[in-house]
């Protein structure tokens, strides 16, 4: 799964230093509330669609300046990256159990996230291979597949899912495998995601970081 645990925004603001706070923490219902306005604004998708628009321009301005051999690729975590879990999350009051995210994700029916959608269809045209880096679990692999196939981004070079037994953190899942995808050849021109985990480590010309105000993955 993505999450190595759900850690809601609202929880980090509210509990940050609390240990030694003097004051009572900000209510996290409220704090659930303005994530619940923010998403029904129309912010949370303006913000999505900007990052994205960024990364598409990119994608097609370093396709059009490859160099002969280059192989060039792009790296696209899925959940709230390509795949929406809103829903879901909406449903389970911004939570949910380990088990109910294992049976939502397992059911391979996650909408697309539009903006990021036309990102990959964008480096598809222009020549340049995606690979999908999930912090799903290869369990999950299976379902994730008939998901892509059912928001029609099947053509992709790679669906990397982490392994059943990875103890470690997700930036350094996430960043060993972008050093492995390097070392086969492929030069990464760009990378996007929702968490700074998705991104952090290096082996990427440019990053591209997409708003998620839901929970947080180290």
């Amino acid at each position: 799964m993505k999450r190595v645990a759900i850690v809601f925004l609202g929880v980090v603001l509210a509990l940050a230093g609390c240990t030694t706070a003097s004051h009572e923490p900000r209510n996290l219902d409220a704090l659930k509330d303005e994530i619940r306005a923010y998403v029904r604004s129309g912010a949370h998708d303006r913000e999505v669609a900007a990052v994205a628009a960024q990364a598409k321009a990119w994608i097609e301005t370093r396709a059009a300046q490859r160099r002969a051999g280059e192989r060039l690729a792009v790296v696209i975590d899925l959940d709230e990256t390509l795949l929406s879990n809103l829903p879901f999350m909406l449903e389970q009051d911004l939570g949910g159990s380990d088990a109910a995210w294992e049976a939502w994700q397992g059911a391979g029916q996650d909408a697309a996230i539009g903006p990021v959608r036309e990102v990959y269809r964008a480096a598809r045209r222009v020549g340049v291979e995606v690979i999908f880096l999930t912090g799903r679990r290869e369990h999950l692999r299976a379902a994730t597949e008939k998901n892509l196939r059912a928001i029609d981004c099947g053509d992709y070079g790679a669906l990397v899912c982490k392994p059943e037994a990875w103890k470690g953190s997700a930036a350094e899942y996430k960043a060993a495998q972008r050093k492995r995808l390097a070392g086969e050849g492929r030069t990464i021109i760009a990378n996007l995601g929702d968490q700074d985990s998705d991104l952090a480590g290096g082996y990427a010309e440019r990053t591209f970081k997409l708003p998620d105000p839901f929970y947080f993955t180290p």
